[in-house]
């Protein structure tokens, strides 16, 4: 017979795994999980019904959660000229151009958002292996290409995400911390959900929103009434 830890057993006397809560409800029993060590990120996981055999039926987009994401932002701009102070006064972590490019191809992974000037991307999209699987390929649609790099920057660390569908038609994505207050978390949650509604693809059929999941890194994955949440 299998033994669970006891912080297993005391998860489970706090919720049903069976059970569609509302919203407010999944958090706050998130929330009342035995403690770990770190903040734990919240996430969503939402299951859309577009076909995602079909290209024209990826979902993709950004949106800037109103609380933040929690997530502590090291950004990397490549640039080159004038825009490498500029990006660096707008609170760049690292900017620069052909010794910034050679550090990455060389292996330093030490930071986890990506902005580019155009005239940088032909020898950034040679990055791709290392950038590519981690997600952080800039590009025009997610606005992290662009020379508006003080905008692009300061999006970036006020919580601006990016968001897609998997190849399963699923969209994963962290909301916040389990130490915002519920509302914030909530406000997030809405924000998300509204600009995916928004990025529906003209030629999805059907519920386009299927069901929902949230969870924390260390806690369990509560079903969200998704009908009970008005503005979307």
């Amino acid at each position: 017979m299998t033994q669970h830890s006891k912080r297993f057993r005391e998860m489970a006397k706090l919720m049903d795994l069976e059970k569609i809560y509302s919203l407010e409800e999944a958090i706050e029993i998130l929330k009342k999980c035995p403690p770990v060590k770190f903040d734990q990120t919240v996430e969503l996981s939402l299951k859309t019904g577009v076909d995602h055999r079909k290209s024209d039926q990826q979902i993709r987009g950004t949106v800037s959660l109103p609380n933040g994401s929690g997530k502590r932002i090291v950004l990397v701009v490549f640039t080159r000229g004038d825009k490498v102070q500029e990006a660096l006064n707008a609170g760049a972590d690292y900017a620069g151009s052909d010794d910034l490019l050679e550090k990455v191809k060389n292996g330093w992974t030490d930071f986890n958002a990506v902005v580019s000037t155009p005239d940088m991307m032909r020898e950034v999209g040679k990055l791709g292996k290392v950038l590519g699987p981690r997600g952080l390929m800039p590009t025009p649609k997610a606005g992290t290409v662009t020379t508006d790099v003080a905008k692009a920057i300061q999006e970036v660390k006020s919580g601006k995400i990016e968001f897609k569908s998997d190849k399963s038609g699923v969209i994963n994505s962290l909301v916040g911390k389990l130490s915002f207050d519920t509302a914030k978390l909530v406000g997030n949650i809405h924000a998300l959900l509204s600009a995916i509604t928004k990025a529906k693809p003209a030629t999805a059929k059907g519920q386009y929103l299927k069901s929902m999941v949230v969870s924390s890194t260390m806690g369990p994955g509560l079903k969200v009434d998704i009908s009970g949440i008005s503005d979307i």
